[in-house]
């Protein structure tokens, strides 16, 4: 691995790895941000096209896994694309019936890579990706694609838990390996346990700036990145040039 992608075999062993989280995705996920986890997806909602706490427009999300953040966004037409279909098999009830019960459109699923979106151009009104960015295989290729299916003027907006510097990716590790595991040891009653592979992804992902740099050659605009409490998480913003 490194800060742009993983090989093959190990993104085929995360895959794995990610769907033997899903009975305790949520669980362990407000226990490892300090239950800050809602107010980023929150902050992720505000920024994408809306009015109010409507979404407007057609919308779509990289990696959407169990459905945590795809479940209370109302309004608009969402899109929700992951490569798992265990991750969607989970997710297409729970977010649906929570839909339904606003009185929203079903959301669509679909299964396929961020490297290799099964979409057409110019179709998306805005995008985003919480807490997938980092396992995305290519990084590059994905915020390529993205970029593609987006229409101009629409953005990404993105969130994961980069570090600021080496200093700074030491204490995540620490954070990681230690207080989280220690606490997934207890929920998984194994000391095997998937959330391993999360640590893994965290040590080799890159710093804020250099998903800044990224992002602005690939061709997004006014690309912008805020380092979120408790300094674990950033959100990326990146526009696609109007033509």
């Amino acid at each position: 691995m490194d800060h742009e992608t993983i090989d093959s075999d190990e993104w085929d062993e995360l895959m794995r790895n990610l769907e033997a989280t899903i009975p305790v995705y949520d669980r362990i996920n407000r226990f490892a941000t300090l239950g800050q986890v809602a107010k980023w997806r929150a902050a992720v909602r505000a920024r994408l096209p809306g009015e109010g706490d409507s979404m407007t427009g057609r919308v779509l999300e990289v990696g959407c896994g169990p459905g945590s953040f795809a479940e209370d966004v109302a309004g608009g037409e969402l899109v929700c694309l992951d490569p798992s279909e265990l991750m969607l098999e989970a997710a297409r009830p729970r977010v649906n019936a929570k839909r339904e019960a606003r009185g929203d459109s079903p959301v669509e699923f679909v299964l396929g890579k961020a490297e290799e979106l099964p979409f057409d151009a110019d179709s998306f009104d805005g995008a985003c990706s919480l807490f997938s960015f980092r396992d995305w295989y290519d990084k590059r290729a994905g915020l390529s694609e993205v970029l593609r299916v987006l229409r101009p003027g629409a953005k990404v907006v993105i969130v994961d838990p980069a570090k600021m510097n080496r200093l700074h990716g030491l204490f995540g590790w620490l954070w990681m390996r230690v207080w989280v595991g220690a606490y997934a040891r207890i929920v998984c009653g194994v000391s095997d346990h998937p959330w391993k592979w999360l640590t893994k992804t965290y040590v080799h992902f890159g710093t804020t700036r250099d998903y800044v740099r990224m992002l602005e050659e690939v061709g997004f605009v006014d690309v912008r990145a805020k380092v979120i409490f408790p300094g674990m998480a950033t959100i990326w913003e990146g526009t696609k040039a109007e033509s």
